[in-house]
């Protein structure tokens, strides 16, 4: 039979707009979702920079005096704090991502996150280090 000649209704369930907002674990994971709007918007920022880096040092002055505005250092801080909350996120999502096992056991989850903020830490160091005495 034809589902077109059918005549029963198929059952639509209504889906608000604001689904997510109910559920404190579907809030958190659309917030995470949405910091790759800042993370994306960084990443043209650096790229345009790069850009402004071929066509010389004039262009790339005026690259660096546009992040200088009020504007770009407010959205510099947002899209850190969208980084920071998302690695964070992330960080306390990787045990349950991947699973460790030493011998029969489960490894805790706690070591797992806290070797992923040191390695966090040692990268800001080195990359700080490497931009302080370049």
């Amino acid at each position: 039979m034809d589902m077109s000649q059918s005549k029963r209704k198929p059952y639509v369930r209504q889906m608000k707009k604001s689904w997510w907002l109910r559920n404190s674990f579907y809030t958190g994971y659309m917030l995470r979702e949405g910091t790759c709007i800042f993370v994306g918007a960084y990443a043209v920022i650096l790229l345009c920079g790069l850009l402004r880096l071929t066509q010389g040092p004039e262009a790339f002055a005026g690259w660096l005096e546009g992040l200088q505005s009020p504007w770009a250092i407010l959205f510099h801080l947002v899209a850190l704090a969208a980084c920071l909350f998302h690695a964070k996120t992330w960080f306390s999502l990787a045990p349950k991502a991947v699973r460790i096992f030493k011998g029969e056991e489960l490894l805790p989850e706690k070591p797992i996150i806290m070797a992923q903020y040191i390695g966090l830490a040692a990268v800001s160091v080195i990359v700080l280090l490497v931009a302080l005495l370049a």
